[in-house]
């Protein structure tokens, strides 16, 4: 099959230490058609100078958006260079905007865009025209690339596996840095509203409700831990022993994360109402509850989530 081109985009925020590596990194891929779209996000440090050197010296590699000053944070940054590559598609030598989101600290291994492009043309072809999203494990490693887990999902317990849209409202399972999205997908999810949790998460969403997400079961990349991660990487940890029933029945712990999740249930029902199925419906309105001010009524229905 073809080697369609896809566009990586790179946003970078006072990132000087770790960027090199992570743009060699890209660079090494043993896929042939790519081009690495950076915007920065307000550096006030070297960032946009190393980008700056290796836009000069490979042009054809590299596309710079306009610097504007402001500074959007993680999941407004990758926003807005989603929009930016259907918006200008032709510019960039796309025929179609595949995309794969990239964090500045990282280093991809080099069949990352390669296997990760023959999963989402084989996914294409099974279920054309949906939206689609294509992610994978990750390496954890310290600063100086150390292995700290060799599998960033069982590290976290997650279950990726999981990803209906009811699962996926409590728990995200996609690393951004991880996924390969297509155009269908970006042009049902944007733009990305600002209850969205993350940018990463507001996407599986769109795909658990109206296409596939497909799992990658090995590392993409070695994901960097170190003082600046905006989320970064926590050892999973067995659910908390209460001694007894009074404890657990009134432990509201989580209440800001669950405030969170029924914020962005809210944004999705609201933006895709017309769209979505009665099942649909009734799990993002038991999503809401999850804000409710009401302790009890919180516990049910995460509780109810979960056990799915």
């Amino acid at each position: 099959m073809a080697e369609p081109r896809i566009a990586i985009l790179l946003p970078t925020w006072n990132g000087e230490r770790f960027l090199r590596a992570q743009v060699d990194s890209l660079l090494a891929q043993d896929y042939p058609d790519f081009i690495i779209v950076c915007r920065d996000d307000g550096s006030r440090d070297a960032s946009p100078a190393i980008i700056a050197e290796y836009a000069a010296r490979l042009p054809q590699r590299f596309h710079v958006v306009p610097a504007d000053g402001r500074n959007l944070g993680a999941s407004g940054s990758f926003g807005l260079l989603l929009g930016y590559v259907l918006a200008h598609k032709a510019e960039l030598g796309l025929t179609h905007a595949w995309v794969m989101p990239s964090d500045q600290d990282d280093v991809w291994h080099p069949q990352k865009l390669r296997l990760s492009m023959a999963r989402m043309q084989a996914l294409e072809a099974e279920h054309p025209g949906l939206p689609l999203l294509v992610h994978g494990d990750l390496e954890v490693v310290d600063e100086a690339l150390v292995s700290i887990a060799p599998s960033f999902v069982r590290y976290q317990g997650l279950e990726p596996l999981r990803n209906s849209l009811a699962r996926l409202l409590v728990s995200n399972t996609v690393t951004g840095c991880t996924a390969l999205c297509n155009e269908a997908l970006l042009r049902r999810a944007l733009p990305i509203p600002a209850s969205a949790v993350m940018h990463d998460w507001w996407l599986a969403l769109v795909a658990g409700a109206f296409g596939r997400l497909s799992f990658i079961d090995e590392p993409l990349l070695l994901y960097r831990q170190h003082g600046a991660n905006t989320i970064g990487a926590k050892e999973y940890q067995p659910p908390r022993m209460f001694r007894n029933f009074w404890q657990r029945l009134w432990d509201d712990r989580h209440r800001d994360v669950l405030n969170g999740l029924a914020l962005q249930a809210r944004a999705f029902r609201a933006t895709y109402a017309a769209e979505l199925n009665g099942g649909q419906r009734r799990d993002l309105a038991l999503a809401a509850a999850l804000g409710s001010r009401f302790l009890l009524l919180r516990k049910l229905a995460l509780r109810s989530f979960l056990a799915r």
